[in-house]
């Protein structure tokens, strides 16, 4: 289940992106998850999810591979999935990988689903890509904090935000990391790009 105040975590998350594996020029899909080793010898691969449905790794169908060197997805099966909770992983079984090296050659290379492809959220719920590039403001002051650069997947996920040069206090200290909850981050105004900030004392002042 998602949380409120929460994001639909596997629409890209990060900005960086794999040299072994790039993501595709256009803006046609939608990172859900990255292949980061082989699991045991019989060709099923362990998968970091950025994405918060189960149904993207567990529920047989075709996903797209992004392979390394390729700038376009290629489609492929997914057989069977399954999730391993206390390494927030899941291990899947793709058609065409049966074993050891196969699975190895594709370490590091990215599952996709179609950008169409965006499950309804529910209220108060946001894709990560509605949230990334959003400028943060402190509500009471009106003064501009800084740019959402990432999200964090955490207990109660985080902002980071990258402070703009007049608020930061500290020059070494270029970003920091804010609770994506209600009680923090009260207003999410999406047509306008920005989001307004309640930070407790202190919070904005530490190093991540």
């Amino acid at each position: 289940m998602r949380p409120k105040r929460s994001y639909a975590a596997g629409f890209t998350a990060k900005l960086s992106t794999s040299a072994q594996c790039p993501m595709p020029k256009s803006d046609d899909w939608l990172e859900i998850g990255k292949i980061v080793a082989p699991q045991g010898l019989s060709g099923e691969l362990r998968v970091y999810p950025v994405s918060d449905f189960p149904e993207r790794f567990e529920v047989p169908g075709k996903r797209w591979l992004l392979r390394s060197g390729e700038t376009e997805p290629q489609p492929i099966e997914l057989l069977t999935g399954r999730y391993i909770s206390n390494k927030n992983l899941y291990v899947l079984k793709l058609a065409g990988v049966e074993n050891c090296d196969q699975a190895e050659a594709l370490r590091g290379c990215k599952l996709m689903v179609p950008a169409s492809d965006r499950p309804q959220l529910g209220e108060d719920e946001y894709h990560v890509l509605d949230l990334i590039g959003l400028e943060v403001f402190m509500q009471a002051s009106g003064e501009l904090v800084g740019t959402v650069v990432d999200i964090i997947p955490a207990g109660n996920d985080l902002l980071e935000v990258k402070l703009h040069e007049s608020f930061a206090t500290d020059k070494k200290q270029k970003t920091v990391l804010i609770p994506f909850v209600q009680a923090i981050a009260p207003v999410v105004d999406l047509p306008s790009g920005r989001i307004e900030i309640t930070p407790p004392p202190g919070l904005l002042e530490i190093n991540n």
